[in-house]
Formats: structure tokens, C-alpha cells, sequence
């Protein structure tokens, strides 16, 4: 049996199907803009989505806004594995928890395992930051 031949790409927008595809996805693009805007819970930054607002902000090229923004990152991690705190006023508090060695249980066999202690970051947000998330 013979195959139905392909509907072209490149159809003229007079052909009524095109026209329809062609303004469907225009008002799913819309939508999904909308959303973007409406909606940050649907949203989630990445380093390079954070790296670019700074830019952006501060009047940065991108490159140096990556350099500060990687400087910041290391800071951190530098002091928290110090054992120190980073406090920043306004925005929260970086520290290390402690945690304990445990038992517990392999979830595949159920044997009885021994969880290590280990050192684990922790923050806790700031006044000006649960503000401004509020």
C-alpha cells in the first residue's frame, strides 16, 4: 500500500489548515509568556539565568558578572567548610548543621546500614528576604 505524501511545510498562508497552525502556535507562545510572567513558581533560575540579571542590574558585562557571582559562591563555600557562618543582613544566614552517625535501613534489602555523621549546609532566611518573598 502506498503512503499518504506529506503535507508540505511550506504551504501559503492562504491554505486554511497552515493558517490555523500558524496562529495556534502564536497563542501558545503567548500563553506560555504569560505564564512566565504571571507565574514564577513555574519558573526556576539557573546560574546562568542569575548571572545574567546581575549583569543586567548592576550595569556588568556578562563575564565580570560571572566572575562576581562565581567569587560570591566560593566565598561561601570557603567559609562554611571553615566551620564559619556567613551572615548577610536582610537576606539570611549561611551555617553548617552537624549531623550525627545513625542507623538505618538499605530500602532494596532491608538491612540494617550505618549512616556516617557528616557536616551539611544549612540557610536560614532573613527578615528582608521573607519580606520580600511575602
Amino acid at each position: 500500500m502506498r503512503k499518504k505524501p506529506r503535507e508540505s511545510a511550506n504551504l501559503p498562508l492562504t491554505c486554511p489548515m497552515k493558517a490555523y497552525q500558524v496562529a495556534l502556535h502564536s497563542v501558545r507562545r503567548l500563553t506560555e509568556t504569560i505564564q512566565f510572567t504571571l507565574f514564577w513558581g513555574k519558573y526556576r533560575m539557573n546560574k546562568n539565568d542569575l548571572i545574567g540579571a546581575v549583569a543586567e542590574s548592576s550595569g556588568l558585562s556578562k563575564s565580570d558578572a560571572a566572575s562576581a557571582v562565581e567569587g560570591v559562591f566560593d566565598s561561601i563555600s570557603k567559609s562554611l567548610s571553615n566551620g564559619d557562618e556567613v551572615r548577610l543582613v536582610g537576606f539570611g544566614t549561611f551555617s553548617v548543621a552537624k549531623r550525627k552517625a545513625s542507623t538505618g535501613r538499605n530500602p532494596r534489602t532491608g538491612e540494617p546500614m550505618t549512616i556516617k555523621a557528616s557536616n551539611q549546609p544549612k540557610f536560614k532566611a532573613g527578615k528582608g528576604l521573607k519580606d520580600a518573598v511575602n
